[in-house]
Formats: C-alpha cells, structure tokens, sequence
C-alpha cells in the first residue's frame, strides 16, 4: 500500500509518494495547469500515478489560517477533496499544511538552492511534508 500526498495550489499541485512500508514520503512532480479553474488534465495525471504506484489513499494539504479558520484556498481545497473522491474513489484526508511553504522554502535555502530556482521545487519540497506529517502521524499512533 502507498499514499499519495498533495499540495494543491492555485496553478500547481505538488505530488508526493510514500514508499510501501509508510515510512517516507519522496516528491515525484509537480502538476502545472494554465488556468486554476481547469481541473480535468490535473485530475486525469493524479488518477495516472495512483495506477502507477498503486495508492490506495490520498492526504492532501489543508491550508488553514493561522487562527485556524477556513478562508478562500481551504474552502478551495475542499472542493479540490470533494473532487478526487468522486474521480478515484479513494479516501482523501485534509492535513492541516500551515507553514509547509514556508518549511519547504528554508529546507531549500539550507540546500543551497538559490532563490530564483526555489519555485521550481517548492510545491512538490511542500507535498513530501504534508505526506511526511501525515506518516509520522501514523507511525506515532501505532506505537500508542
């Protein structure tokens, strides 16, 4: 069994797997569309890598405001979960994602990547640590 992990943005959606024991989560691609409101090619790649990696679950990022109320991109990707549901059929869990980004950033930062070349990686950097919370969330409750 794999889950796959998702950060969902307004153009992009960063794509993360988890190996088959649940214990890491490695970032395989980030999918860019042109327009934010055009979902079929985005859905049509995610149903893709769930055949090719065999997923049986979903964790996508929950971007809630710091004061833990759902503004407009949480109310987004909302309907983004309602979404995948329909099309795959697969479980889809909201992950609280807050400062994710902000995560992602610093770890490249620390990589030595330089600043123009960061929006290359940061949504798919972004998804390994939504997926990576989620599995360390597992693992902990498995040991209680």
């Amino acid at each position: 069994m794999r889950i796959m992990g998702l950060d969902y943005g307004s153009k992009t959606v960063g794509v993360a797997i988890s190996d088959p024991l649940l214990i890491t989560a490695q970032g395989i691609e980030i999918i860019r569309r042109k327009d934010e409101n055009k979902l079929r090619q985005t859905l049509a790649r995610i149903e893709e890598l769930i055949v090719q990696y065999e997923v049986e679950k979903i964790v996508l990022g929950f971007p809630k405001n710091m004061n833990d109320s759902i503004g407009d991109r949480a109310e987004l990707a909302l309907e983004f979960q309602e979404k995948l549901e329909r099309r795959t059929g697969l479980p889809v869990v909201m992950w609280d994602e807050r400062l994710t980004t902000v995560a992602a950033d610093k770890t490249m930062m620390e990589a030595g990547i330089r600043r123009e070349h960061r929006k290359e990686y940061v949504d798919k950097i972004a998804a390994v640590l939504i997926l990576q919370g989620y599995l360390d969330y597992l693992a902990g409750k498995e040991k209680s």
